[in-house]
């Protein structure tokens, strides 16, 4: 379990669902411009950055190709880690093929499944969300089938312009993958990762529970000394979670003048 303790003003960050080069590459960009803005302001205070998933609306990795573009963000992302603000990076359900790239070439440790951290005094369970929870039923057979290895061995002897532009394609395209056919509110009872959140609560104790995939702000008190977050998106919403003096607040990025 990693502890994080932060320093005098300093502050812990939170992002997810940003999907970059949806629904195309050209029209993500001024999103992407966003997303690099609020980057670059929050790297004054941040005592470390949590991205939980989907930054890219479609990742593969080949062995030595990656899908071109988002240059901004990438570079960003290794200027904060350079100056030794930590980044923890959660893969999501359209960037679940990454393997080591951000590891190799940003120092940025990738995750595939829900972490603990203690952040100051607080517990947290951290991760993406997809595949959580007792629904997203034909999500979960189709994670199954994309991250079997055999599946993931015949899609890289696909020549990258043929993979990428299929996997693009098919990120836009297929609801199961997408989740837009989810993005709204289901009513407490029937929210799969509350319900996911109050199971794990019957095993031990969280302060906070932080995920993505939802693509809806949501701050839901699980009981009175704990509190799951659903982060929202950079798509419609572009808000992120802030975490100071103990406390985590969901905030939205003034985008108007940018």
């Amino acid at each position: 379990m990693i502890s994080i303790t932060t320093s005098n003003k300093k502050k812990v960050y939170f992002a997810s669902d940003q999907h970059l080069g949806a629904p195309t590459p050209e029209a993500s960009v001024p999103r992407e411009k966003k997303f690099v803005a609020w980057l670059d302001e929050i790297k004054k205070d941040a005592e470390a950055i949590f991205l939980l998933g989907d930054l890219f609306d479609f990742w593969f990795e080949y062995k030595t190709v990656v899908p071109k573009g988002f240059v901004r963000v990438l570079g960003k992302l290794a200027e904060i880690k350079d100056a030794g603000i930590p980044i923890y990076f959660f893969v999501g359900n359209h960037d679940l093929w990454m393997h080591d790239y951000f590891e190799k070439e940003l120092n940025i440790p990738v995750y595939h499944k829900p972490q603990e951290f203690i952040i100051n005094s607080k517990k947290f369970l951290i991760g993406h969300g997809d595949g959580l929870g007792p629904e997203d039923k034909g999500y979960k057979r189709m994670k199954k089938v994309f991250t079997f290895p055999l599946f993931k061995w015949l899609f890289r002897w696909l020549h990258p312009d043929l993979g990428v532009k299929l996997g693009q394609y098919m990120s836009v395209k297929n609801k199961i993958i997408s989740g837009d056919d989810d993005a709204k509110f289901l009513g407490e009872e029937n929210e799969w990762l509350v319900q996911y959140c109050k199971r794990k609560l019957t095993k031990n104790h969280y302060d906070y529970f932080i995920f993505g995939h939802r693509h809806l702000p949501l701050e839901i008190n699980l009981s009175a000394k704990s509190t799951y977050i659903n982060l929202g998106d950079w798509i419609q919403y572009f808000t992120y979670g802030e975490f100071k003096n103990n406390d985590i607040k969901l905030l939205k990025y003034n985008t108007e003048s940018l």
